[in-house]
């Protein structure tokens, strides 16, 4: 959870925190972003457990190539 606040009022931990908590969002959001593109993904028919192992398999290799 990031510490709320006005940033000057923040202590130097607090905003390393602030820097890590937003690394970790950046990385998923930039996931979730390939994923919403991948046109293959929107016409699936098949179970749920299928689609989310599916879905977990892409996020895995998609942050292991930006790592």
């Amino acid at each position: 959870m990031p510490c709320r606040g006005r940033r000057e009022k923040l202590s130097a931990g607090q905003k390393a925190v602030n820097r890590a908590h937003a690394k970790i969002r950046a990385v998923g959001g930039q996931a979730m972003a390939t994923l919403k593109s991948w046109r293959l993904l929107r016409g699936l028919r098949c179970s749920t457990t299928r689609i989310t192992d599916l879905v977990k398999a892409v996020l895995a290799l998609e942050l292991a190539t930006s790592a």
